[in-house]
């Protein structure tokens, strides 16, 4: 282990804050904070905002609403526009919604929702809000480093994300991304922050260390995930992300079973699919982890019991997915599971 403050972790900061800035696809400042996503969450909003503010929360799904939970407990006043969970953001209703909510500061967005298996079209979402002249804070915690993002082209003020999804390192390590809008909207801010104060991440930054002890070990992981990332390309990595995305949707189709996402926003880093009826979830699941070695994620909140999750994100073989597809039917086929049809619904 070497030392935080030594000239060795200088350099390893300075390599990753400018492959993060890479992948982020930003000239903003990308700070690296030790916690997990769900920090680097909570540092968006307290560094934003204060006691008192105007937030619309857009959600889809258990991260959305947890933002929104974020928010409500330093004290931010949340309006919520929900949207059915399965489906994306209607850009149209945000916008009607933000015409009759001249008052909102800033605007809560998940960008890849893994509890539904649903992506946003942050594209079109970033352009409404960025016409109604709202700060746009986005959660990218399972997109960024597997899906196609743009921080700056898509007008996003602060961008969170965590190190243990497309990135392949292990938890511990957060990164937010500020915008000149979002250190402007920082210099307002008065909710309490100590530990997620990014003015003093920054001023850290700018000499190579961090405020706090660091998680050193992850980090030389991720500059490690981030040369593989940038030495494979950028948009190669998009385009494995959706091969992947496109054999597991066809795969839970040809099995019989019904996708859970609308087809025109699946994501490509999970893939959420109906439990059968007759089919007991947690019984199914434990017996493809203890069977066949294949550990597949059941639904959150109400959910739960009603779909399971298929991630494919980061470096995940070919052969490994065509495995999980099989074993998945063997274990169905077992629990006595009868098709009865096949398709999406779009």
């Amino acid at each position: 282990m070497i030392n935080h403050r030594g000239p060795e972790f200088q350099d390893l900061v300075n390599n990753i804050t400018q492959g993060l800035k890479q992948v982020y696809r930003t000239k903003n400042d990308v700070l690296t904070l030790t916690g997990s996503g769900t920090g680097s969450m909570e540092a968006a909003i307290v560094n934003t905002l204060s006691p008192g503010d105007t937030v619309l929360s857009v959600s889809i799904g258990v991260f959305g609403d947890r933002f929104a939970q974020i928010a409500e407990a330093y004290g931010a006043r949340v309006e919520k526009l929900t949207f059915p969970w399965g489906t994306a953001i209607d850009p149209n209703v945000l916008k009607e919604t933000l015409d009759k909510m001249p008052n909102v500061k800033a605007v809560l967005v998940t960008h890849n929702e893994t509890s539904t298996g649903v992506t946003n079209d942050l594209e079109s979402v970033g352009k409404v809000i960025k016409d109604a002249d709202k700060l746009l804070i986005v959660d990218a915690i399972s997109s960024l480093s597997s899906l196609p993002f743009y921080t700056d082209d898509w007008g996003c003020d602060v961008v969170a994300a965590g190190s243990q999804k497309g990135w392949m390192v292990a938890p511990g390590l957060s990164f937010l991304s500020m915008s000149e809008r979002a250190w402007s909207a920082f210099k307002e801010s008065r909710m309490p922050k100590f530990y997620w104060d990014v003015g003093k991440a920054k001023s850290y930054l700018d000499r190579g260390q961090t405020p706090w002890t660091p998680a050193i070990a992850i980090m030389y992981g991720l500059e490690v995930s981030l040369k593989m990332l940038i030495d494979e390309g950028l948009d190669n990595v998009y385009d494995r992300h959706k091969a992947m995305g496109d054999k597991v949707r066809e795969g839970v189709n040809n099995i019989g079973l019904e996708l859970f996402a609308a087809e025109s926003c699946a994501s490509n880093t999970v893939t959420s699919v109906h439990i059968p009826d007759g089919i007991e979830a947690k019984e199914l699941l434990g017996s493809l982890r203890t069977d066949y070695d294949v550990v597949i994620a059941g639904g959150q909140g109400s959910l739960d019991g009603k779909i399971m999750r298929i991630g494919h994100m980061g470096y995940v073989p070919d052969k490994d997915l065509t495995e999980a597809l099989g074993s998945l039917k063997s274990g169905l086929d077992k629990a006595g599971f009868q098709p009865k049809y096949s398709g999406a619904r779009g």
